[in-house]
């Protein structure tokens, strides 16, 4: 991971101290330059006032839709779960149903695993750095969803072959209620984060916006990374019964979102009608295995209601303990985009992959204070719509991209651009 970017406008000159390190892959190859190009003028154009959202997101026009949609839906996904600031969870397994105390059993051998209580009470806050490689694998439109038939298909190699694009990540945590994550892909930055009070999210192409509901913890943080978290969610859950993933015989937890939480995440056009996650817990060493969640959410129409169903599958790999507790140092999510409701012709399904590992881990951060989680100050309230939902085909007007397919470009990404305006734009977590 490099920590210093080139400067572009003098070779002589200093060399620009970078927030967040990259890859050393995204400097092999000549034509990757111009990815410093796109950081540096996003950054130039947050730093002028007079400088509008359009003209923001126009940085990484030329490039396809795939960029802006992989960093909607994978780089800083929500849990479901409010985020609970109280370190105690409660441990009696009497007076409970008997898929509940198995649960509440499951998650006390979760933590014994992860380092017990005393280590992962004692932290205050973590930081982490890794790095990501994001891939859209698969985009099918129409009639032949299920049998790659459809009037469009288009199939990009798998995140592991070395296609994707490359990035890298810093993730900050002050107790369960403070974070704050950025994301650099291919020169393309995305920021999220929590105050306690309000989730946030902050991209290229739309206005920075918050989250309905109260704070929620970052899924990223319960890839393995946020053990007290992990096992805050899953004390409230059930034991639904035994799966084999990976090799690994494991318990499965399922945590369905309470009704107050979808009710307080929805708005006029969109009703969020579940949410559910299931954790997979290895029989063999009490540690979390895979994460996997769903929702479904209404875009409410005047003629026909569009459903759309997110689910990600995320392999947690690699635990090494750090200071007394085991934190996955390596993972990969599949993500698939599901958009039914309509007539045939307007179903969609969008698979994307993540691969990523994390190379540095550090608790207990010295001098980090509550000003480095404060949001920016451009925050808005989404009261009237989703952020970045596709309605009627379109994308809305705050999160449209000046999209410039030139004719050398690889069809399949024209394919993906045109079936952009058929996807749920932007954001993962649009029905805030």
């Amino acid at each position: 991971m490099r920590t210093l970017c080139p400067n572009l406008d003098d070779e002589n000159g200093l060399e620009t101290v970078l927030e967040v390190p990259i890859p050393e892959e995204m400097f092999v190859n000549s034509h990757k330059h111009k990815s410093w190009q796109n950081m540096k003028t996003w950054i130039k154009s947050y730093s002028t006032h007079d400088k509008s959202i359009t003209h923001a997101a126009s940085v990484i026009g030329g490039r396809n839709a795939e960029i802006q949609l992989l960093l909607g839906v994978v780089a800083a996904p929500l849990i479901p779960h409010p985020i609970q600031c109280n370190h105690s969870i409660n441990k009696k397994i009497n007076d409970h149903p008997i898929e509940a105390s198995m649960a509440k059993y499951i998650v006390q051998q979760y933590i014994a695993a992860a380092g017990g209580d005393h280590a992962l009470n004692s932290i205050n806050s973590m930081y982490a750095m890794g790095k990501v490689k994001m891939v859209a694998s698969e985009f099918i439109e129409g009639d032949g969803l299920g049998l790659n038939n459809g009037k469009a298909v288009m199939k990009i190699k798998s995140a592991k072959n070395g296609a994707g694009e490359m990035g890298g990540f810093v993730l900050w945590q002050k107790r369960p209620d403070l974070w704050s994550i950025e994301l650099v892909v291919s020169g393309c930055k995305i920021s999220a984060g929590s105050d306690g009070k309000v989730s946030w999210k902050q991209t290229p192409w739309h206005h920075s916006h918050a989250s309905r509901s109260p704070a929620r913890p970052l899924r990223r943080s319960l890839q393995g990374l946020d053990p007290r978290s992990t096992a805050d969610m899953f004390s409230n859950s059930v034991c639904i019964g035994e799966k084999t993933v990976n090799s690994e015989d494991c318990f499965v937890l399922k945590f369905e979102a309470e009704p107050s939480t979808l009710k307080a995440r929805s708005s006029s056009n969109v009703e969020i009608i579940r949410h559910t996650i299931w954790g997979y817990f290895s029989q063999r060493t009490g540690l979390l295995v895979q994460l996997e969640d769903t929702h479904l959410l209404r875009l409410n129409s005047p003629k026909n209601d569009v459903f759309w169903e997110t689910t990600m599958e995320s392999l947690v790999q690699d635990y090494r303990t750090i200071d007394g507790i085991n934190i996955a140092h390596a993972g990969k999510t599949c993500v698939s985009l599901f958009r039914f409701g309509e007539n045939s012709e307007g179903h969609t399904r969008t698979r994307m992959e993540e691969v990523w590992t994390i190379e540095e881990v550090d608790f207990n951060i010295k001098g980090l204070s509550l000003d480095c989680f404060l949001p920016p100050s451009d925050l808005k309230k989404e009261d009237d719509q989703a952020c970045g939902v596709v309605v009627n085909h379109e994308i809305t007007k705050n999160s449209r991209l000046e999209y410039k397919i030139h004719r050398g470009n690889n069809p399949r990404f024209v394919t993906a651009v045109k079936g952009a305006a058929k996807i749920v734009a932007i954001d993962e977590d649009s029905e805030d």
